[in-house]
C-alpha cells in the first residue's frame, strides 16, 4: 500500500508530496515469482519452480503468470497458473511456454499444428514458441518444428522422433534435441504480410459510406 504525507518545504506556505515507498516495496516483494506461485497448483508450481532454480526470480509477476526476457537462448519464457493436460506423446501438463524468433512459411503452419498442438505460430511477430512442463521438452518441440520447416522430417517423422528422445530421456540415453536449440533465432523474423488493398481502395469505400449516411 502507498502512503501519502504532506511536509512543509522551507519557505511560507509550500508543501511537498512524500510517498512513503516502505509499503509499496513490500507489496513487490510480495509479487516477486517465489512468492507468487506458493498458491498455484502443484501442476504449474513445480513446472515454474524449475525455471525459478534455472533462471532466479522473473522480470514480471502477477497472480497468474511469471515473465522472464532474454534468459539463455530464450527471447520469452512464460510459467502460467494455468495448465492444459496434453497428451502427446504421454499424459503431461503443459505450463511453461519458451518464445523464440522465427520465421515459418505460411504453407508450413498447418503441418506444425499436425506435429504438435502446443507448438504456436504467431506469423505477423514473427515468434515461435512451444509450451510444456520444462525447457527441455520445449527445445525438443521447437528442434523439430525447425525438422519440419526446412523438411528434414515429415510431420510423422517428428512425432516419431520426439516420442523416441521422450523415451530416452527416461532410460538416462543421450537427448540432443532437449539438450539444446539446434537452429539460430532470427530477429529479423517479423512478417508484416501482403497489403491487398490500395488507399484508393479505402478512400472509395470511405465516399461510398458517406454518400449512403447522407442518402
Amino acid at each position: 500500500m502507498r502512503v501519502v504525507s504532506r511536509d512543509l518545504e522551507s519557505g511560507p506556505g509550500a508543501c511537498r508530496m512524500k510517498v512513503c515507498s516502505a509499503g509499496y516495496r513490500r507489496g513487490m516483494d510480495a509479487a516477486r515469482g517465489s512468492n507468487v506461485i506458493v498458491e498455484w497448483p502443484d501442476e504449474s508450481k513445480e513446472a515454474a519452480q524449475l525455471v525459478l532454480d534455472t533462471y532466479g526470480e522473473p522480470d514480471e509477476a502477477t497472480p497468474s503468470q511469471l515473465v522472464w526476457h532474454q534468459r539463455g537462448h530464450w527471447k520469452r519464457i512464460i510459467a502460467t497458473r494455468q495448465f492444459w493436460a496434453h497428451d502427446f506423446p504421454a499424459p503431461h501438463h503443459d505450463s511453461v511456454e519458451t518464445v523464440i524468433d522465427y520465421r515459418v512459411p505460411p504453407q508450413c503452419c498447418s503441418d506444425l499444428a499436425s506435429f504438435d498442438g502446443s507448438v504456436v505460430v504467431e506469423r505477423t511477430a514473427g515468434e515461435v514458441s512451444a509450451r510444456c512442463h520444462d525447457e527441455q521438452a520445449n527445445n525438443l518441440a521447437l528442434n523439430l518444428m525447425h525438422d519440419i520447416v526446412i523438411g528434414a522430417k515429415t510431420v510423422a517423422g517428428a512425432r516419431d522422433y520426439y516420442a523416441h528422445e521422450f523415451l530416452a530421456a527416461r532410460r538416462g540415453h543421450p537427448t540432443p534435441y532437449m539438450d539444446g536449440l539446434d537452429l539460430t533465432p532470427d530477429p529479423d523474423s517479423p512478417d508484416p504480410d501482403e497489403r491487398v488493398l490500395s488507399d484508393a481502395d479505402l478512400e472509395e469505400a470511405v465516399a461510398e459510406g458517406e454518400r449512403r449516411g447522407k442518402g
